[in-house]
């Protein structure tokens, strides 16, 4: 056999490997439209809360209502998010010629959904006892724990992503002030990052 198609039969077996323990048809193009959206929503609540006609600084976190249409953005960007991840991982997934649900994948879902839920979990609670200054923090730091959980089933770039909004939500906690921000940071500008990496590498 020449050395060229040893290399050939290796780069088969590895891909094969791959295919059975890795999810890989993560879409880079949903990381960046998630980006885009998160952007849109950071715009609108930025103009919510310096449109607010209170003086004293974080006013607008005593009113309800300006607190729930924040959430409401939020749920939006979100749901836009993974209704956009799951189309782009499907069709991803047929261009690659390889099954969306497989077992590789329910694991991967199962260790994400873990610190994902927990963290959903502690912001409604944050929600009812009306601690609005750690949300932002929690929603990056929970975040990147999914992501690092997650990335052992899949692409190595997840995990760092993970990372990334970890560190965010750190620093986050240290300066609330600064959490529509950093959240923007998270949710954006890393989102974009991230989805343009995975796009060049992956996708394209």
């Amino acid at each position: 056999m020449e050395e060229k198609d040893v290399y050939a039969e290796l780069s088969s077996i590895r891909n094969l490997m791959e295919r059975s323990t890795k999810f890989i048809s993560l879409s880079g193009l949903s990381g960046v439209l998630a980006g885009v959206y998160a952007l849109i929503g950071a715009a609108l609540a930025y103009l919510l809360i310096h449109n607010y006609p209170g003086s004293e600084p974080y006013a607008f976190l005593q009113d309800t209502a300006v607190v729930w249409k924040l959430c409401m953005i939020a749920t939006i960007v979100l749901i836009l998010s993974v209704l956009t991840a799951c189309w782009l991982t499907m069709r991803n997934a047929r261009h690659k010629q390889a099954q969306v649900w497989n077992p590789v994948s329910k694991r991967l879902l199962t260790a994400m959904s873990i610190p994902l839920f927990t963290g959903g979990f502690v912001i409604l609670i944050m929600l009812a006892k009306q601690e609005y200054t750690w949300i932002a923090a929690a929603c990056l730091i929970f975040y990147g724990l999914s992501l690092a959980a997650a990335s052992v089933y899949t692409y190595n770039e997840v995990k760092w992503l993970g990372v990334c909004e970890v560190l965010l939500g750190l620093i986050a906690l240290i300066v609330p002030e600064q959490g529509l921000l950093l959240w923007t940071l998270g949710f954006s500008l890393l989102h974009l990052l991230y989805g343009g990496i995975m796009y060049y590498k992956y996708d394209r």
